[in-house]
C-alpha cells in the first residue's frame, strides 16, 4: 500500500521538475557566424558582428536574461572548409548562423542548414539563385544581385549601348549573377555578346590573355563582376593594354565600391587605375544611427579594434546580429524553450568514419525561420523587411564615377523608380514599373577623361578586318561582281557602300570575300543566313530585305527601293488623230458640253433685260448666247455681266472650268506618253490566272514568293539567268518554249529595259520592298551605316552614283499604264457638276419669281374694269394670251418697265 503512494507522487514530482525546465528561458542562446576573416568584407563583418553583440548583451530590453554568443569560424575563402566549418559550428547547438559571405560556400551550407533545419541567414551572399525554393532556411539581410543587375542593364539602356562583354569569375556568385544580367538585358533589347570567365584563382597573366582576346571583339563596354580585390587588378591590367582610353566603357558591380570603401586614406591614390570608371554601390539612407556609428568606427580605428575602413557590408553584418537576436527573443517569448533532436539515421553511420552522431536537429527551426521573416526593424542600413524570396525587400543603389581620384555620386537606382538623380526614398506605395522617360543621371566622365557619350563599339582591329561577303553575280553585273577572278570587286552597290562608309565616324577596316561558283546568281538567302552564322561579319550587294531575311539578320536603311514587276513584249503604238478626246470618258463630254449649253441659256434669261450686248436681233441672241458661255474656256468674254445673279452663277462655273481644264491637261498629257500593251496580260490577277509560264531571276527571293505566297505551281516557273535569256524567252513567247512574262525585282527591269523598247511594265509593282546591306543581330554597324545611308539620300550621293551606272546613254523612262486607266470620268467630277448646277437653278428660280412678280403687279396697274363681265374667249385662250404677255414683258428692258411702275403709281395718285 506504501509503494503504491510513493511510485505516483516521484512521478509527480517528475512532471514538475521537468516542466519547470521546459518553461524556463535559456540563460545562453549558440549563433554560428561562418565566413573568411582575412578577405575585404570579412575584416569589416568580423568587428561589426563583434560590436553588434556587444550591443545586444548590453540591451536589457532585448533578450532579457538570456545571453547571446557567436561562434565565428574562418570558411578560408574555401567551400570545402567553408562546409567543415559548417558542421564543426553546428555540433554547438547553434539556433542560427550567420554568413557566409561567399556565395558559393552558401550553396553548401543551405543544403547542411535544411537537413538540420537552422535558419542560415546571410549578410553578403548575393547569387540570385539562393532564392530558390531548394534552399527555404537561407535568408539574407543584403540584396539579391538581380536588383543589381537590373540597375545595370538600367544604365546599359539609358546610354543606348546594345552590345556589352561581361567579365567576370567563374562560380555560383559569378555565373548566376551574368545569367540575370543577360535575362535584364534582354527585356531591353540588348545582350551580352561575350562572356569572359576568369578562374576563382586568377591571376595577372589570366586577366592579360582574355582582355587581349577581347580587343579583338567589336564591343567596348565592360561589365565587371568579381570578388573584392585590394589590388584592382583587372583594371591594372587595363590600363598597361591601353584599355583605360576614351573608346572604352567600364562598369563594375558593387565589389568595387566596397573594395574602394576599404581603402585607407593613405591607399587612395591606387584610385588612379579607375579613372572614368562607373561602379554601384549599396545605398544605406542617412540616419542618426549610421552617423553615430561611422563615428563609433573611426573611434575603433584609432583605438586599433578595426583593421579596416568601413564599407557598406559591415553595416549589414551589424544589422544581421540585431535581426537575428530580436526574432530569437520573439521565438523565447512564444515558445519558451529550445530544443534539439537526434537524427536517427545518423546512428547507422559507423562511428570510425566520421562523427556524425554529435548533429541534431533544430526543434524550433521552422519557427524561428518564420520569426526572421517576420522582421521589420530600423536599423544602420534602413528599413530591414524581408520580400517574399526571403531578401531585402527594397533594391536600391548609388551610381558613383572615379574621375581624377575623386569619388562622385551622379545617380541612384530603385526597383520602384528606376535611375534618378535624387536619393531614393522609401515609397508608401511600391510600383513594380517606372517610365523610361523619366530616367535621368548626372554627367559622367568616362575613361580618357572624355565626357561625352562613348560610342562603346568598334571595328575590331586591323589584323583582323571585317570579312563582307559579295554575291558573285553572272548577269547583271552593274550591281556587284567579280572582275574576271581578279578579287576585285566593283559595282552599284559597291560604291554605295564604300561611299556610306566615309561617313561612319570611325575607320572600318575589312576585306571583300566574293560569294558564288561564278557560273550562275548565288542564293541571296544562303549569304544573308552566313551572316547570321557570323561566318561573314556582312553582306554587301543587291540583297532585298524580305521577310524571311530579317528574321535571321538585320539590315541597314534602303538605299533603292524596289519591288516586283512584271516584263512582257508591247506595242508601242503612235498616237491617233483622235486622242485630244481620250482624256475624258463619254459621260464626262456629254455632261460638260450639256453644261455649255444650260451656262449659254441661263446667262442669256439672266442678262437679257438689263445687258445690252444680250439684246438685238434673234440670230444676234443666239450666236452672242453661245459665244459667251464656250469662250469661257479661253479668254475673258467680250460681253460683261450685269446681274448679280449672273456674276454668282459666273463665278461657280468659272470655277468648274478651272478644275476640268486642268485635269484634262494633266491626263492629255500622260496618254500622249503612254505606251499601249499588246500583251493580254493586265497584271498579276490575270498572269495567275493563265496556265503560261513564267520566268524569274536564278538566286531572287521572287522564286519563293511566287510559290509560297501567290501559290503558283512550280512547273509554271522558268529560271532565267541573264538579260539575253529574258529576251530570247519573251520573244519565243509561251507557244514556242518561252515565257508570258517575267516576274523581277524594279531595279533589274529598269537595266534590262534601258536598252530594249519591245518589252515593257506591266501593271503596278505588286510587292514593295528595298535593297540594304546585312549585318548580325544588333550589329552597331547597321545603325551607323543606317545614318550615313540617309545622309546620301539628303545629299544627292546615291542619285549621282546610281547616274553614274545606269544613266550613261541616258535614263529609263518608266512604262506607264494605259490611257484607259489615265481616263476621267464623271464620278470624279459630279460633285462639282450638282454644285454648279445648283447654283444656276436657284439663280434662274429667283430671277422666274422676280420677273412673276413684276408681271402681276403690272397686270393690276392696266387692268380693264369691264373684262370681268365678258366672255369674249375660252379658260384655255385665256392663259396661252396671259403666257404671250408674260413672254412680252420679260423681253422688256428693266428700264422699261420701271418706268412702266413709275407712271402706274403716278397716274393712281391723280385719281385718288
Amino acid at each position: 500500500m506504501r509503494g503504491a503512494v510513493v511510485l505516483p507522487l516521484q512521478f509527480l514530482v517528475w512532471v514538475f521538475l521537468t516542466g519547470c525546465v521546459y518553461c524556463q528561458r535559456p540563460s545562453v542562446v549558440n549563433v554560428g557566424a561562418i565566413f573568411t576573416f582575412n578577405s575585404v568584407i570579412g575584416r569589416v563583418a568580423k568587428t561589426a558582428m563583434e560590436a553588434a553583440l556587444s550591443d545586444v548583451n548590453a540591451d536589457s530590453r532585448i533578450l532579457s536574461g538570456t545571453e547571446l554568443k557567436l561562434h565565428m569560424e574562418d570558411a578560408n575563402s574555401s567551400v570545402f572548409l567553408g562546409s567543415v566549418e559548417a558542421f564543426q559550428v553546428l555540433d554547438k547547438s547553434i539556433v542560427a548562423i550567420i554568413g557566409p559571405q561567399s556565395s558559393s560556400i552558401a550553396h553548401m551550407i543551405s543544403e547542411i542548414a535544411n537537413g538540420l533545419q537552422v535558419p542560415l541567414i546571410s549578410y553578403a551572399a548575393t547569387d540570385p539563385t539562393l532564392s530558390a525554393l531548394q534552399f527555404p532556411f537561407f535568408l539574407r539581410t543584403t540584396q539579391s544581385d538581380a536588383h543589381q543587375m537590373a540597375a545595370m542593364a538600367s544604365i546599359i539602356d539609358f546610354y543606348g549601348w546594345k552590345e556589352v562583354i561581361a567579365v567576370f569569375v567563374d562560380d555560383d556568385y559569378g555565373r548566376n549573377a551574368i545569367s540575370s544580367l543577360h535575362d535584364e538585358l534582354d527585356k531591353i533589347m540588348s545582350r551580352i555578346s561575350y562572356k569572359l570567365a576568369l578562374p576563382v584563382d586568377f591571376n595577372l597573366s589570366d586577366i592579360a590573355d582574355l582582355l587581349n582576346k577581347s580587343k579583338l571583339l567589336g564591343p567596348r563596354v565592360y561589365i565587371v563582376h568579381v570578388d573584392p580585390d585590394p589590388r584592382l587588378r583587372i583594371f591594372t591590367v587595363a590600363k598597361e593594354l591601353h584599355m583605360m582610353t576614351n573608346n572604352y566603357v567600364w562598369f563594375a558591380t558593387d565589389w568595387l565600391s566596397t573594395t574602394i570603401d576599404s581603402f585607407s586614406s593613405m591607399n587612395r591614390t591606387s584610385l588612379a587605375v579607375l579613372q572614368g570608371v562607373v561602379t554601384l554601390r549599396k545605398h544605406i539612407p542617412e540616419s542618426r544611427q549610421k552617423r553615430a556609428f561611422m563615428t563609433r568606427w573611426k573611434k575603433m580605428r584609432q583605438d586599433g579594434l578595426a583593421s579596416s575602413e568601413l564599407n557598406v557590408y559591415g553595416l549589414y553584418a551589424y544589422d544581421t546580429v540585431w535581426a537575428v537576436a530580436q526574432s530569437i527573443e520573439n521565438f523565447i517569448n512564444e515558445y519558451r524553450n529550445i530544443s534539439f533532436s537526434v537524427i536517427d539515421k545518423l546512428h547507422v553511420t559507423k562511428p570510425s568514419q566520421i562523427q556524425l552522431g554529435k548533429l541534431k536537429v533544430f526543434d524550433g527551426g521552422s519557427l524561428l525561420r518564420e520569426k526572421l521573416l517576420e522582421t521589420n526593424m530600423s536599423g544602420l542600413t534602413g528599413h530591414v523587411e524581408f520580400d517574399h524570396e526571403r531578401s531585402r525587400a527594397i533594391g536600391s543603389y548609388d551610381i558613383i564615377n572615379i574621375d581624377q581620384m575623386t569619388i562622385r555620386t551622379v545617380g541612384f537606382w530603385t526597383n520602384y523608380s528606376g535611375l534618378s538623380v535624387s536619393p531614393p526614398e522609401t515609397p508608401k506605395r511600391r510600383r513594380s514599373s517606372y517610365s523610361p522617360l523619366n530616367q535621368k543621371l548626372g554627367n559622367i566622365t568616362w575613361p580618357g577623361g572624355n565626357t561625352e557619350r562613348p560610342r562603346g563599339w568598334e571595328i575590331a582591329d586591323n589584323e583582323k578586318p571585317l570579312r563582307i561577303g559579295v554575291p558573285k553575280r553572272v548577269s547583271f553585273v552593274e550591281f556587284v561582281t567579280e572582275l574576271n577572278n581578279s578579287h576585285k570587286i566593283e559595282g552599284y552597290c559597291i560604291d554605295v557602300f564604300n561611299e556610306a562608309q566615309k561617313l561612319v565616324p570611325y575607320d572600318v577596316p575589312h576585306r571583300f570575300e566574293p560569294f558564288g561558283d561564278g557560273r550562275s546568281n548565288p542564293s541571296y538567302d544562303e549569304l544573308v543566313k552566313m551572316v547570321a552564322e557570323k561566318v561573314f561579319d556582312a553582306a554587301v550587294g543587291d540583297i532585298a530585305i524580305v521577310k524571311n531575311r530579317t528574321v535571321m539578320a538585320d539590315f541597314s536603311q534602303p538605299y533603292a527601293t524596289t519591288g516586283l514587276v512584271i516584263v512582257a513584249p508591247i506595242d508601242n503604238s503612235k498616237s491617233n488623230a483622235w486622242v485630244f478626246l481620250k482624256p475624258f470618258s463619254l459621260e464626262m463630254w456629254c455632261v460638260t458640253a450639256s453644261f455649255f449649253v444650260i451656262i449659254a441659256v441661263v446667262m442669256w434669261i439672266l442678262e437679257h433685260r438689263v445687258n445690252k450686248d444680250f439684246r438685238g436681233p434673234p440670230k444676234r441672241q443666239i450666236v452672242t448666247m453661245f459665244l459667251f458661255s464656250f469662250s469661257t474656256l479661253f479668254k475673258k468674254n467680250q460681253e460683261d455681266t450685269v446681274s448679280p445673279l449672273g456674276r454668282m452663277v459666273m463665278v461657280v462655273w468659272l470655277f468648274l472650268l478651272m478644275v476640268i481644264t486642268s485635269s484634262y491637261t494633266a491626263s492629255l498629257t500622260s496618254i500622249l506618253t503612254v505606251q499601249q500593251l499588246s500583251s493580254p496580260i493586265t497584271g498579276i490577277d490575270s498572269l495567275i490566272a493563265s496556265n503560261w509560264p513564267i520566268g524569274y531571276q536564278v538566286g531572287s527571293f521572287a522564286y519563293g514568293y511566287l510559290t509560297d505566297s501567290l501559290y503558283i505551281p512550280r512547273s509554271r516557273l522558268v529560271a532565267l539567268g541573264s538579260p539575253e535569256e529574258y529576251e530570247n524567252a519573251l520573244r519565243k513567247g509561251p507557244d514556242d518554249g518561252g515565257v508570258a512574262a517575267i516576274i523581277d525585282e524594279l531595279t533589274y527591269v529598269e537595266l534590262f529595259l534601258s536598252s530594249r523598247t519591245d518589252f515593257g511594265i506591266i501593271g503596278q509593282t505588286f510587292t514593295r520592298s528595298g535593297w540594304g546591306f546585312a549585318f548580325p543581330r544588333d550589329s552597331p554597324l547597321a545603325i551607323d551605316m543606317s545614318t550615313a545611308i540617309l545622309k546620301l539620300s539628303e545629299n544627292g550621293a546615291l542619285q549621282k552614283i546610281h547616274e553614274k551606272w545606269f544613266c550613261k546613254t541616258g535614263c529609263l523612262n518608266k512604262n506607264l499604264e494605259s490611257d484607259e486607266s489615265n481616263q476621267l470620268l464623271l464620278i470624279s467630277f459630279w460633285g462639282l457638276y450638282l454644285l454648279c448646277g445648283g447654283f444656276t437653278l436657284a439663280a434662274l428660280i429667283i430671277f422666274l419669281l422676280r420677273a412673276v412678280h413684276q408681271f402681276v403687279r403690272y397686270k393690276k396697274q392696266h387692268a380693264n374694269p369691264l373684262s370681268s363681265s365678258l366672255s369674249s374667249s375660252s379658260w384655255s385662250s385665256q392663259w396661252s394670251q396671259v403666257l404671250v404677255n408674260f413672254v412680252d414683258f420679260i423681253d422688256e428692258k428693266e428700264e422699261a418697265i420701271k418706268k412702266m411702275f413709275a407712271q402706274g403709281d403716278s397716274t393712281q395718285g391723280q385719281v385718288s
